[in-house]
């Protein structure tokens, strides 16, 4: 009875939201999930119940799932929105059952944020789990890569099939610890690739088994790549979905020897789309309509696109705020792309979870890549840029590339008169969404 109560509310609370033109992805869930009883512990879920969880990347990575999926025929819901704490989760769900508490659809698809993992799933499994990367993130909640590790795994039990990035030592160790079924995915050495890191705070470069430094054939990006311990046996190791013959630039690579294009020329796109491929292999799609998914019906990006400031484009990388390597991989695109160049930083909040600013993060970024000869401006918005920009002082950027602005709506009208070449805005979610009202309003006057 108290299950039907909670679902009613659920429902109802998420048809107000609707009605009143409200986000309802968290509220209706935050009531529910508030009024205890562990509701999600009673849910009759359906034969595939997949997450999708890690420092980065999660949102791409699900949103590739599930056009696959649907593509494939099968009948599937997932949390469209991004949005992945526990009460949104639990939102997502009550809103997809009867009133008796079975679930309506063939499969549940969710990004899951790590460290509410444990708190979905108590009692009901998942079947499926991607993990795409634990890195140092949001360490004023997370604390060290190694705690996030754990947060995951000890929502699991073993009856859960993963779907690992072996290129991340620090996942990878699950070999060691996990006792459940493992499929493994990464990366085969390309043209970006390096063999001697430029990377000074690694998160994870000794073995987890015997604690010797790894040895590395190539990184990718920050400790990810292909490593081995020349003390034991752990290693990278066989992979069971690997990509190769990868070309950013032409947007292309190969999976299984299977060619496969990508959406955007982003390197964390490569890691979304085979990990996308060897999740919905795993579960039985034929590799006839993962091909068509990926290569005939091809979905948009979910991040990276791409707008016009009158006749020049605006790449929008979105980069994740308390996380260094997402950073770095955007700054890393940026200067691998030719032409003269401009660049957006900055943010108004930290954190869309707590409201203690912890800026140390700022001191992990490699900001220093900035001394670029192609990079003329340097544009610093948002609440901290002062904060930002005392750390690209740091990182000994000339000053005279740095302008400040104070006001948002100040932005595009100065990028357009007083700077050159290819725009890259490299900026968290929420920011992103206001420079895109910007851009919108400025080309709405131009045009008037």
């Amino acid at each position: 009875m108290w299950m039907m109560i909670q679902i009613i509310v659920n429902k109802l609370v998420s048809l107000i939201c609707k009605i009143f033109k409200k986000n309802g992805s968290v509220f209706p869930g935050t009531i529910s999930y508030n009024m205890g009883q562990h509701v999600l512990e009673k849910i009759k879920y359906p034969k595939y119940v997949i997450g999708v969880t890690g420092s980065s990347g999660k949102g791409t990575t699900t949103n590739l799932i599930y056009h696959i999926l649907k593509d494939a025929g099968i009948d599937v819901v997932y949390n469209a929105s991004g949005s992945n704490g526990i009460r949104a989760i639990t939102t997502l769900i009550l809103n997809n059952v009867t009133i008796f508490g079975r679930f309506k659809h063939e499969a549940l698809l969710l990004e899951l944020d790590e460290r509410h993992l444990h708190l979905a799933f108590r009692k009901n499994k998942l079947t499926h789990l991607v993990i795409t990367n634990i890195t140092r993130d949001q360490p004023a909640r997370n604390g060290s890569p190694d705690l996030i590790y754990d947060a995951i795994f000890q929502a699991l039990d073993g009856s859960t099939t993963l779907v690992i990035n072996a290129d991340d030592p620090l996942i990878n160790k699950c070999s060691l610890d996990y006792k459940g079924n493992i499929v493994r995915y990464g990366l085969d050495k390309m043209k970006d690739s390096y063999t001697k890191t430029d990377y000074l705070s690694l998160d994870s470069c000794y073995c987890p088994n015997c604690h010797k430094k790894l040895v590395y054939d190539y990184y990718q990006y920050g400790n990810i790549g292909s490593y081995k311990c020349p003390n034991c046996e752990f290693s990278r190791g066989k992979l069971d979905y690997f990509a190769t013959d990868i070309n950013l630039e032409k947007q292309e690579i190969k999976i299984n020897k299977e060619f496969v294009k990508l959406n955007k020329n982003f390197l964390f796109t490569a890691y979304a789309t085979t990990a996308a491929y060897a999740l919905t292999s795993t579960i039985g799609i034929s590799k006839d309509k993962i091909l068509y998914a990926l290569n005939k019906d091809m979905v948009e990006s979910k991040r990276g696109k791409d707008k016009k400031i009158d006749d020049r484009t605006v790449t929008m990388l979105e980069s994740k705020n308390e996380n260094a390597l997402s950073y770095y991989q955007s700054l890393r695109y940026i200067v691998n792309q030719k032409g003269s160049k401009t660049v957006i930083l900055g943010f108004d909040n930290v954190s869309r979870r707590y409201k203690f600013n912890d800026l140390s993060w700022l001191y992990d970024v490699n900001f220093e890549l900035l001394n670029d000869k192609d990079i003329t401006n340097i544009i610093v918005i948002g609440r901290f840029r002062y904060d930002v920009y005392e750390r690209l002082e740091y990182a000994n950027i000339n000053k005279d590339k740095i302008t400040l602005i104070d006001d948002l709506s100040k932005l595009v009208p100065y990028v357009s008169k007083n700077t050159k070449g290819h725009i890259y805005t490299m900026v968290c979610f929420d920011m992103t969404a206001n420079i895109l009202n910007e851009i919108k309003e400025y080309n709405k006057n131009e045009r008037n």
